[in-house]
């Protein structure tokens, strides 16, 4: 072995999709707020914050925890079923001014080096976004939440990516912005960079489960400045 696992080489990224390459936060905020007054359970942008990377039905529990009645296992999947027809709705008025800043420069400049890379997200409506926004054609895979069964923090949805991309996990780096994210991906056996909230909230930690590198997004030479020095690392043997 030439050197420790971390120092690598890889050969594909996987981004999250919302909070790191697009901005659809506001549109998933006003949805489920509508719901939640429609049903007098209070909601606010502190409990959409616990939202960050997990399931439609999961995020309606962690809502749910505040309301004063409780709700069948039917009336849950329509309350779910009524937010997702609002959010989609909303989704009509996204377009290319929703792509973050420095995402397309960024995930651009890394395609023309020749790394693979996918999207991994717990969103079922993932494809929609990536077409409104015009990003479909950069990614060689897009895993979405219609073709997982377990959320972030369980690795489904990025070692899915990997095997469409046929890479290895241990070869793959995850793009985050959500702390569920980066321990999905640490629990699939990747690196992760961590963006966002979730450089923000893991900044102070240390040791395991700590993202590899982190950055406030994806404006300036960040990522690719990491994806350059794993390119040149020597690819262990091990």
């Amino acid at each position: 072995m030439n050197r420790a696992k971390s120092e690598s080489a890889i050969n594909a990224i996987i981004y999250d999709l919302d909070g790191v390459l697009v901005s659809t936060d506001e549109f998933h905020f006003l949805a489920w707020k509508q719901m939640a007054d429609e049903e007098t359970i209070p909601f606010d942008r502190d409990t959409n914050e616990r939202l960050r990377g997990v399931s439609r039905m999961e995020s309606l529990a962690i809502i749910l925890e505040r309301s004063v009645r409780a709700y069948t296992q039917a009336e849950q999947q329509e309350l779910a079923q009524r937010k997702n027809s609002y959010y989609v709705k909303s989704l009509e008025k996204l377009g290319y001014d929703s792509v973050l800043d420095g995402a397309l420069e960024t995930v651009t400049k890394i395609r023309n080096l020749g790394i693979l890379q996918a999207v991994g997200s717990s969103s079922k409506n993932a494809r929609t976004i990536l077409n409104r926004t015009g990003l479909t054609h950069l990614f060689d895979a897009v895993v979405d939440g219609t073709m997982i069964s377990r959320s972030k923090p369980d690795p489904e949805v990025f070692l899915k990516a990997a095997a469409a991309l046929d890479v290895p996990p241990e070869r793959c780096l995850v793009v985050e912005d959500a702390v569920a994210g980066v321990q999905a991906g640490i629990a699939a056996g990747m690196r992760c960079f961590a963006v966002g909230n979730a450089a923000i909230e893991l900044r102070s930690r240390t040791g395991e489960g700590t993202p590899w590198r982190s950055a406030p997004d994806l404006s300036g030479d960040a990522l690719f400045s990491a994806v350059r020095t794993l390119l040149e690392a020597p690819r262990n043997k091990d």
